[in-house]
């Protein structure tokens, strides 16, 4: 899986101007004296006006380090950070490499970059309460407002028509609603990609949950694209499909699909114990956990002079659902982070608006 989970497993407007004269020896020099009239001497001090105030802007807010992650998720984040701080506020923003694990250590030892937009903190606990207790990084506040989602799932259309399923166990009840594609005469769970934390812990709940017993076989894709084939194609045909999945991904964005909830609280020490080890012999239902993806900020940033810069950080936070449907569109569009964050920018004004003040909001509308 190429996500944020897995992964520790524009430019400044132009300025447009009315082309220059050609020079023309002859005609220029004999109308020396009103070749440089007040309108051409208007226009280059107001030239020079404007390239000031940029100077001013850029001075004012400074160089942002910022990591472009290599997730879609985060490289998209990344971007929308690098658009909005620099048409916004005047940022100069320099993208660095970005991934979970060398990212946050780079920050809690060097203070760079001075942003990480989406920190999977969850994955690297020790490294990221270090740096916090040091006072060396600083979680200003949510990247995903709906945390990382794992789980099983079904498509939206079975729960349409059977809004009584809602839990695992309420699935497993029928398994002539979720048919394996080798024997329709059971009923099928696909697992996670092979070797995957994912895989592992399905596993441990297919036994939990006795599904054996109701008929159902658990099925390995393999890959994620095997994976995400067999839960494409089952939707394509309107076929029910039961398995597991997390949030978020293009592909949630494309196939509308629900959480099926565990039936029981989320217990973090039989987590541990028994749902996350392939050897456990006993493992007891447990309820997936939400994985806290936050934005990390280094002290220099932090403590610095650009409190409207930090605010925004703060602020700034999206659902799953968006988040789904921007990738769906760059998925299908074979689209990079940068015309992402421009897509998201000009469809999504009801979402980052909130964000930003009225005239850095104004000033990013212009730039699109």
């Amino acid at each position: 899986m190429v996500s944020g989970l897995e992964a520790a497993q524009r430019s400044q407007p132009n300025v447009h101007l009315a082309a220059p004269q050609q020079w023309n020896g002859q005609e220029n020099l004999k109308g020396t004296e009103k070749g440089w009239s007040m309108r051409n001497i208007l226009a280059l001090s107001a030239l020079g006006l404007v390239a000031g105030m940029a100077t001013t802007a850029k001075a004012e807010c400074g160089n942002i380090t910022v990591a472009n992650m290599n997730w879609q998720s985060g490289e998209l984040l990344a971007n929308v950070d690098k658009f909005v701080l620099e048409q916004g506020f005047g940022c100069k923003v320099d993208f660095v490499p970005g991934d979970t694990v060398p990212t946050i250590t780079s920050m809690v030892e060097k203070g760079e970059p001075d942003i990480a937009g989406e920190a999977w903190v969850d994955l690297v606990p020790e490294i990221v309460k270090r740096g916090t207790e040091e006072g060396r990084i600083v979680q200003i506040g949510q990247a995903l407002s709906d945390g990382g989602v794992q789980g099983w799932y079904i498509p939206k259309f079975i729960v349409d028509a059977h809004p009584e399923i809602k839990t695992v166990d309420d699935a497993l009840g029928h398994p002539e609603l979720f048919p394996n594609p080798e024997d329709s005469s059971k009923g099928a769970v696909f697992n996670g990609p092979t070797g995957s934390g994912g895989s592992v812990v399905s596993a441990q709940l297919f036994k939990a949950y006795a599904a054996p017993s109701k008929n159902f076989t658990l099925v390995d894709p393999g890959t994620q694209a095997g994976l995400d084939g067999a839960l494409a194609k089952a939707h394509e045909r309107k076929q029910g499909w039961l398995g597991y999945y997390w949030s978020p991904t293009a592909l949630l964005g494309k196939y509308p699909m629900v959480r099926l909830e565990a039936g029981v609280p989320h217990d973090a020490t039989e987590w541990k114990r028994c749902n996350t080890s392939a050897d456990c012999p006993d493992p007891k239902k447990n309820e997936w956990p939400r994985d806290h993806v936050v934005t990390l900020i280094s002290k220099r940033l932090a403590s610095g002079d650009n409190p409207d810069v930090v605010a925004y950080l703060s602020k700034r936070a999206w659902d799953n659902d968006t988040v789904n449907s921007v990738m769906s569109w760059m998925t299908d569009t074979q689209a990079g982070g940068e015309d992402g964050a421009a897509h998201f920018l000009k469809e999504y004004p009801n979402v980052w608006r909130s964000w930003v003040s009225e005239e850095v909001a104004t000033k990013i509308e212009a730039a699109l």
